[in-house]
């Protein structure tokens, strides 16, 4: 039952392709719940019940990023982005061409995400690059992160990705803030970052908050030779990836 939950988490949340409705969605999670009340000994820490747990916390521990989490350089002249190219050839054996990814660039909050042996272990904000907040109970209730990979997957695994919130969705809750004479929330990235850091995490559960993988910091257990092939790994892993990211010559 788990596995089944699980594998539908997989088709709605990163594949955006369910194969049933909401409301058999929910049955199934009420059904695996029941299960584990009349047998708590085989509750497990990435069941799809333990979502939302914990208290109501007064502080985020800091977390030491094990690689700094930097942010990305930009551009705005197709100069800039030539002269970069150029540079990137040069490291290259001769004759040999450079591929590209090109991604589009969400407008969220950087959250790293800690998997040993396959479980979520640990969820960090970026902080000032070197020290984030752990804010692993809040990171749980999203459900495009996974509690568990699939395997095969490396022994230890840092991702690194944006929590976001759609235009759409956004739309749909400044409406509703409208409506009960509240101020609206000044913009999404805002509102995503505040709601990450909710001391309920049952307030960000509440919360239409998504995840998608841009890097990682560290792996242990295998190696990337390319950053598709690193995208391709995430796909495999059950891990949310940009749909719109294309491989380029």
């Amino acid at each position: 039952l788990r596995a089944d939950i699980r594998r539908h988490d997989r088709l709605y949340y990163v594949e955006a392709r369910p194969e049933i409705a909401d409301v058999e969605y929910d049955r199934l999670l009420r059904r695996l719940a029941e299960l584990e009340a009349a047998h708590p000994e085989l509750i497990t820490p990435d069941s799809p019940t333990q979502r939302v747990g914990g208290t109501v916390t007064s502080d985020f521990p800091p977390v030491k990023h094990s690689v700094p989490m930097l942010s990305l350089d930009n551009t705005y002249t197709e100069t800039d982005l030539v002269e970069w190219r150029d540079r990137v050839e040069k490291g290259l054996p001769p004759g040999e061409s450079p591929a590209f990814v090109v991604e589009p660039k969400i407008d969220g909050v950087s959250l790293a995400l800690l998997y040993e042996n396959g479980l979520l272990v640990r969820a960090a904000t970026r902080g000032d690059g070197d020290t984030g907040e752990d804010v692993t109970a809040n990171a749980k209730t999203i459900r495009s992160i996974p509690l568990a990979l699939e395997s095969p997957f490396p022994h230890r695994l840092e991702i690194r990705g944006e929590v976001y919130v759609s235009k759409r969705d956004f739309e749909v809750l400044s409406l509703r803030f409208v409506k009960k004479g509240a101020n609206a929330p000044a913009n999404g990235r805002n509102w995503a970052a505040g709601s990450l850091r909710q001391k309920d995490p049952r307030m960000t559960a509440e919360r239409p908050l998504r995840f998608f993988v841009h890097s990682y910091g560290m792996v242990e257990g295998t190696r990337f030779e390319t950053h598709d092939k690193f995208l391709r790994a995430c796909r495999s892993y059950g891990l949310p990836v940009e749909e719109h990211t294309t491989r380029c010559s």
